[in-house]
């Protein structure tokens, strides 16, 4: 069964109910897996983090630990974003779904948590109208379980956004950027995030006027944040600007993109 296509207007009484508490009789020993997949992403070792992924969830599964398998899913929806692997996501997306629906995790916060990674990776792969529904049920849970300033809203807001944005809703789109700087900016070293949420802004405002002043704006507040020298240079500052170069390059700052990308590989080096 295509568990995304029947999830497309996330009915929420199928996935929701009284959550399985059961125990799972064998269990994967996730913070040392969690370690040993950060210190290959820290080294850029991207086809190994993969593989190792890959193999874990498998693991996982076979050992009959739900729980398990549902966070290596959500990391491997993660993966295949970065690695641009669209089958594999939509493969993982799937699963994610069943074991939702089948032990009724619906409405608790680490499933929806874990829902949120799969709605970001559809709109990655070009199915945006597909993830508007579940961001919103997303949303919806996150309401009722967290703090309004809660960071997981940062996440949930960027997005959901980017979604809203694609599908032509540039005004929803430019209040949940500007929420997720609100939530953003009460963290400690908002720096990369902020800087994150700048250049959608200015993505943003470039679709619907290509002149518009604020574009130049965002990004130069983005690299004011990106050079800010009380930031960490540590590998999540450089996946950082992964993500930000490209629009730096696009709105042709070419300068700041070279400089960006010449930091991001020297941090790589010293991993």
């Amino acid at each position: 069964m295509d568990y995304i296509e029947s999830a497309c207007c996330f009915d929420t009484s199928a996935y929701t109910g009284t959550p399985d508490t059961a125990p799972c009789p064998k269990s994967v020993d996730m913070p040392t897996f969690i370690a040993r997949l950060d210190a290959l992403y820290s080294k850029g070792q991207e086809a190994k983090a993969g593989q190792l992924l890959d193999e874990e969830a498998e693991n996982a599964r076979k050992l009959g630990d739900w729980r398990s398998e549902l966070s290596l899913l959500s990391e491997i929806c993660g993966h295949c974003r970065r690695s641009a692997e669209k089958e594999k996501a939509m493969d993982a997306i799937g699963r994610i779904y069943e074991i939702i629906r089948e032990h009724r995790m619906g409405s608790t916060v680490s499933a929806a948590t874990v829902l949120l990674n799969a709605a970001t990776t559809l709109k990655c792969f070009g199915e945006a109208e597909r993830s508007v529904p579940v961001f919103e049920h997303v949303s919806r849970v996150y309401a009722v379980h967290l703090d309004p300033y809660d960071y997981r809203f940062a996440g949930l807001y960027n997005n959901m956004a980017l979604s809203y944005a694609d599908v032509g809703e540039h005004e929803q789109a430019e209040k949940l950027f500007k929420a997720a700087m609100k939530v953003i900016e009460q963290c400690k070293n908002p720096q990369n995030e902020l800087a994150v949420s700048l250049c959608n802004l200015a993505e943003l405002y470039y679709k619907q006027d290509a002149e518009d002043g604020r574009v130049n704006e965002c990004m130069e507040k983005a690299w004011e944040y990106l050079n800010d020298p009380t930031l960490p240079r540590d590998g999540y500052h450089a996946f950082t600007i992964s993500k930000c170069a490209p629009s730096f390059d696009y709105f042709g700052f070419f300068l700041y993109a070279k400089e960006l990308k010449e930091r991001a590989a020297g941090i790589y080096e010293l991993s």
